[in-house]
């Protein structure tokens, strides 16, 4: 006999197997299951081909996450913590046990904070003497004019040791301190009506355009109906707040605060109280309460905020007239004490 083929493929082979299987079934038990051992044996039902294995890619290694970007403190703030630790540092130490007034290191000291003083006034001239473009930009001298304000009276005080002395010496000592006090209040006052510190000078108009956009957003308090219009109320209470007359008109801005923190009082404790009553019968709002109250808080805040500032507005613009009055004659008055003071330790 000759030999069989290993595998069967196509149609021939389905014919063959259907042939042995008809003459398996003319045998009886015994004899099946022989000849099917023999038929599994030699005939093989037909592997599919192996196929090529793809060649897997090698493993990345697993990207970093990007670590939250830290808070950093700017150089204003730096500055401002430096010379807090300076003035507590000078005035818990015993100074005069290093530094002497009359020579010396602590002379050196009066000498230099002295010549920061005068410099103060270039900044004014250069603002109002255009020829005088060569020094600098206009507020590059004024970020220099707010340093020396600082750096001046730090440098005076650890000449005098943090004490007073003679009469001429403490007039000197006392003008300068108000002069930087007064330099203090006017920067707080600047920035109300600026845009930052170092911006241009704001608008009334543009400060009611910002309030006006804020009343576009109602509709994420959607939630609770009377919001907006109890905030209405209390808006226009605020823009009518104050004293009427233009000469009072410095005394609007601390009135308008009061006002606004009230009614900002008020309104959380309507928020905190329809949520609370919502909450009972409503599982969705009970559910999301926390994330409510915020939402509403964070609105009426904003918007609050910008009101008070459109309402302060005129008031800070009044202060800020008072303050400049103010500023200049005892900016020369301490330079007159300054020298003064400076002849009578040089002559008595």
């Amino acid at each position: 006999m000759a030999p069989r083929p290993q595998q069967y493929q196509g149609t021939e082979a389905l014919q063959d197997l259907q042939v042995r299987v008809v003459r398996l079934s003319e045998l009886g038990g015994a004899e099946v299951r022989a000849a099917l051992d023999v038929v599994l044996q030699s005939d093989p039902a037909p592997r599919p081909a192996p196929q090529p294995q793809r060649a897997r890619p090698a493993p990345q290694p697993p990207i970093p996450k990007p670590e939250p970007a830290r808070k950093r403190l700017s150089s204003g703030a730096w500055f401002t913590l430096v010379v807090c630790a300076l003035l507590l540092l000078g005035w818990s130490v015993q100074t005069e046990r290093y530094i002497t007034p009359k020579r010396g290191f602590g002379y050196l000291l009066g000498i230099a904070g002295g010549s920061l003083m005068l410099l103060l006034l270039v900044y004014s001239l250069r603002k109002r003497l255009p020829w005088l473009g060569f020094l600098g930009s206009t507020p590059s001298w004024f970020r220099f004019h707010m340093v020396l304000g600082v750096l001046g009276p730090l440098c005076i005080l650890y000449h005098a040791n943090f004490t007073t002395g003679a009469t001429n010496s403490n007039v000197a000592l006392f003008c300068m301190l108000t002069v930087a006090g007064s330099g203090l209040i006017g920067r707080y006052i600047y920035v109300r009506i600026h845009h930052g510190l170092y911006g241009r000078k704001l608008g009334l108009g543009e400060l009611r355009a910002g309030a006006d956009g804020l009343r576009g957003l109602s509709g994420s308090v959607g939630f609770l109906p009377e919001l907006v219009t109890r905030l209405e109320q209390a808006e226009r209470r605020l823009l009518t707040t104050g004293p009427s007359l233009s000469v009072l008109g410095f005394a609007k801005p601390p009135v308008v605060a009061v006002a606004a923190f009230k009614a900002r009082w008020q309104l959380r404790r309507y928020i905190r109280r329809s949520l609370r009553a919502s909450a009972r019968t409503s599982p969705v709002i009970a559910a999301e309460h926390k994330r409510l109250q915020s939402t509403a808080r964070a609105y009426i805040d904003r918007r609050l905020a910008a009101t008070r500032r459109v309402a302060q507005f005129e008031g800070y613009e009044r202060l800020f007239s008072l303050w400049h009055a103010l500023h200049i004659p005892l900016m020369f008055m301490m330079i007159i004490a300054a020298v003064i003071h400076v002849i009578a330790v040089h002559v008595y």
